[in-house]
């Protein structure tokens, strides 16, 4: 080892989904909307005027947090936006869990929280799913340093109820409690009501997934305005300027067709019960999903040996050679061709099988 490598920090990075790019593809492997954004955002884009460009964006991204805290029924200074959830959560991290306490999270999530974790030196536990795979409310009614889970859990897909939510923030008033709500909009109860009563709680969002903006990067976080001052503090303090002036403009364009959100999340819900129903009649097994993906396993099939045989027909899922789960697949909710076209391939490999 050089001198000089004994002073880098290292870490395991997370791995994120597989970016394939091929003209035939069906991608179901990184929890994208399979539809395009709202005609506003699609409009603005052709519209934009790059002179702008020359000019730094404004600091305080001011135009979006004013839009999205119109749309929460919040004040301004309820409101933090990032470089997607990604950013928001990692300044959350930095900004929050800094005791000597372990922070809690559970051992079946986002398996970015252990890479911050690790990143920013946080020790951290991480208390088991049930046999069902739901978070117990009691593994957070203890000490720590701070708590953080999804709701809904990925990539389990299951929604913990409002009720154990509140019993989680209100049994933790020494720390933040984080609730990362990547997926709420497709069917789970948000914890948003619950900001006004405690201030010690933080929601956070992102318009990755139900916004059909993956590329863009956009994120935010609501909580109490000594929360959102506290991060912004952080954020300032590395850099200002996180939001250009592309995501500004076509964040508040997203936010104003709330017509075309809802119609669009409802076409997710509605494939993704449909699925149920086909992948139940096939021998799946799956939590019940409040999110836009399906978590899926099958008592005759090896999950990697089906995941590398979909690969090979150019179908993407999310397959995870972890403990617990290395027998299941993620696999997102596409358009119902895409899903017609998944379907048809498990009934002929299934086929194959017997």
């Amino acid at each position: 080892m050089r001198t000089w490598e004994a002073n880098v920090r290292k870490v395991t990075p997370y791995t994120p989904g597989e970016q394939p790019n091929k003209p035939k593809m069906i991608k179901l492997n990184t929890n994208e909307n399979p539809y395009p954004p709202a005609p506003g955002v699609q409009a603005a884009l052709k519209e934009f005027d790059a002179d702008c460009l020359r000019l730094y964006p404004d600091p305080a991204a001011s135009v979006l947090v004013e839009a999205l805290a119109a749309y929460h029924k919040v004040k301004p200074e309820q409101v933090f936006v990032g470089v997607g959830s990604d950013d928001v959560l990692a300044i959350a991290f930095m900004t929050f869990f800094n005791s000597k306490k372990p922070i809690l999270f559970p051992d079946i999530s986002y398996s970015f929280y252990p890479v911050w974790a690790e990143e920013f030196q946080i020790p951290y536990e991480t208390p088991a799913l049930d046999a069902d795979f739901r978070i117990r409310t009691e593994d957070y009614l203890r000490e720590n340093g701070g708590v953080i889970f999804p709701n809904p859990n990925a990539p389990t897909s299951l929604a913990m109820p409002l009720s154990e939510v509140k019993k989680i923030v209100r049994g933790n008033p020494d720390v933040v409690v984080i609730v990362d709500e990547a997926y709420v909009d497709f069917g789970a109860d948000s914890a948003l009501e619950l900001v006004q009563q405690y201030d010690n709680l933080l929601i956070v969002r992102t318009f990755s997934k139900s916004r059909s903006m993956a590329g863009i990067r956009i994120g935010y976080a609501i909580g109490s305005p000594m929360l959102i001052k506290y991060m912004n503090d952080v954020k300032y303090s590395f850099n200002s300027y996180t939001m250009n002036q592309v995501t500004l403009r076509l964040g508040v364009e997203s936010i104003k067709d709330d017509a075309y959100f809802r119609e669009t999340v409802e076409k997710i819900i509605s494939t993704r019960e449909h699925a149920k129903e086909v992948l139940g009649q096939m021998g799946f097994s799956f939590p019940d999903s409040k999110s836009n993906f399906l978590f899926i396993t099958h008592p005759e099939y090896q999950a990697k040996e089906l995941f590398e045989a979909l690969k090979k027909e150019d179908i993407y899922v999310r397959y995870f050679s972890l403990p617990k789960i290395d027998n299941y697949l993620r696999v997102t909710i596409g358009t119902e061709a895409q899903m017609e076209t998944f379907y048809e391939f498990l009934r002929t490999y299934a086929d194959k099988e017997r």
